[in-house]
């Protein structure tokens, strides 16, 4: 069971059981195991992004019990069980794997990660929101935001900003968002921003998202791959302030109006759309030349994204 995915388990189904019963394995599944081998992505380099593996685990019912688990920077598994009413942002240390046993609930309030440093959130779910659900920002580098699922809420579900860097957003599904996912805050913050807010977005289902799919300034190269989009809004992604987004492999359905080229009062990014399966949606946009990512990765056949995407996105 550790050394299966949350979301290769789903993905797998079948040939999953038959393989666990084979091996006479008695699945209770209480939460999905941590990957072995880590994420796909910027969060993979940069010395890689572990979260809170080799320190202890508790679990955890209560918010009290939820902020005193996560604070310190030591290493250590958090394990959410049933649904749990935050005041606020709650503060998170480094070195953290914050878990959801099924049906885990965040609800009222979110995570805010400053300065941190190799956390993992996996398999939880965001409700009402009175901030963001998750605030990344001040260089927070090496992390992993894996298979949640995210309702809606007063501001962005998973904003990622400040210099923050090296992160992989994947298999996480957003259920009528507004502001989405912001990366990068504001236009005058070049300074801070410019050769980071490196992060790839990977087989998320966009489900009934309005804008900031994400919303991009300054990072390059963002990559947003293997991407389901539903029934969309405003737009999918937005790249300004010179950004430079690759944008490959996604499946868009829906969702006419892709790709803009700078938003609001933000000057124009560059981005390179290719290989994306479009079902009512017309050709995303290209301006300007991206350079490739600095990592393996293999893309899911676009038309097969939809199906791969809805079977296993999402908390359990």
């Amino acid at each position: 069971m550790s050394t299966i995915t949350l979301h290769a388990r789903r993905a797998l189904g079948l040939v999953v059981a038959v393989v666990l019963t084979t091996l006479s394995i008695s699945v209770f599944n209480p939460a999905p195991a941590l990957a072995q081998s880590g994420p796909i992505g910027y969060a993979s380099l940069n010395g890689g992004t572990t979260g809170g593996a080799g320190g202890p685990t508790t679990t955890v019912t209560s918010a009290s019990a939820f902020v005193s688990a996560v604070a310190s920077n030591s290493a250590k598994i958090v394990r959410v069980s049933g649904t749990i009413a935050l005041s606020g942002m709650v503060n998170v240390g480094s070195n953290t794997s914050i878990i959801g046993n099924s049906g885990a609930t965040f609800t009222g309030g979110g995570l805010n990660f400053d300065s941190d440093r190799n956390v993992i959130v996996q398999n939880m779910r965001f409700n009402n929101w009175s901030d963001d659900a998750i605030n990344v920002q001040d260089a927070s580098t090496n992390l992993w935001f894996d298979n949640n699922t995210f309702g809606t809420g007063n501001d962005g579900a998973l904003d990622i900003k400040r210099g923050s860097d090296y992160i992989t957003v994947s298999w996480n599904r957003f259920n009528g968002t507004d502001k989405t996912m912001l990366l990068g805050h504001s236009d005058s913050n070049g300074g801070q921003d410019i050769g980071h807010l490196r992060v790839s977005y990977h087989h998320n289902w966009f489900n009934g998202t309005n804008q900031r799919t994400p919303r991009v300034r300054f990072g390059s190269t963002v990559h947003v791959f293997n991407n389901y989009y539903v029934n969309i809004g405003a737009y999918c992604v937005a790249t300004t302030m010179n950004a430079g987004v690759l944008f490959e492999g996604n499946y868009l359905e829906n969702a006419d109006d892709a790709v803009h080229i700078g938003e609001g009062d933000s000057d124009p990014g560059r981005i390179l759309s290719r290989n994306n399966h479009l079902v009512n949606t017309g050709t995303p946009a290209s301006s300007g030349s991206v350079s490739g990512v600095p990592y393996s990765y293999t893309l899911t056949t676009p038309s097969s994204v939809k199906s791969v995407v809805t079977a296993s996105a999402g908390a359990s």
